[in-house]
């Protein structure tokens, strides 16, 4: 019986492909693309989220503003309006503090006034400042 010739071709074939799997090559390439785009997600909603919270502060503060400044154009009693006065308010489950700041006007019976809100008593730069003209009114 004659030896039997083996062709390289037979060695070299691949195993079908229904029988293929991953290499560990591969495997761990795919997971570290999935951590790269996990961490690059979660910085992105950790920005949101930081974003979303300023937004709520910058809102509520503006909402304290507006309060303090009805409040000092409603108060018809005093003329002209306190400098530099200053409270605290309760609003949204948190403690807001405002200064009033009072601006001299070319017009001896109008007056520019400034609301600026914190959320720290001790916060050099407001979260919120809102300004508007007050009119002496008619008595």
């Amino acid at each position: 019986m004659p030896a039997r010739r083996f062709d390289k071709s037979e060695f070299s074939q691949k195993r079908p492909t229904s029988k293929r799997g991953f290499t560990l090559i591969e495997v761990m390439l795919a997971m570290a693309v999935f951590a790269i785009a996990g961490v690059a997600l979660l910085g992105a909603a950790q920005s949101n989220f930081d974003n979303l919270s300023r937004l709520e502060q910058k809102t509520v503060a503006n909402w304290v503003a507006a309060n303090q400044l009805t409040a000092a154009s409603l108060d018809t009693q005093t003329w002209p309006p306190r400098n530099n006065r200053k409270g605290q308010v309760e609003m949204a489950g948190a403690t807001w503090y405002w200064q009033q700041k009072v601006v001299r006007t070319q017009d001896a019976n109008l007056r520019q006034v400034t609301i600026e809100v914190r959320q720290q008593a001790s916060d050099e730069q407001p979260l919120s400042e809102l300004t508007t003209f007050l009119a002496r009114t008619a008595k």
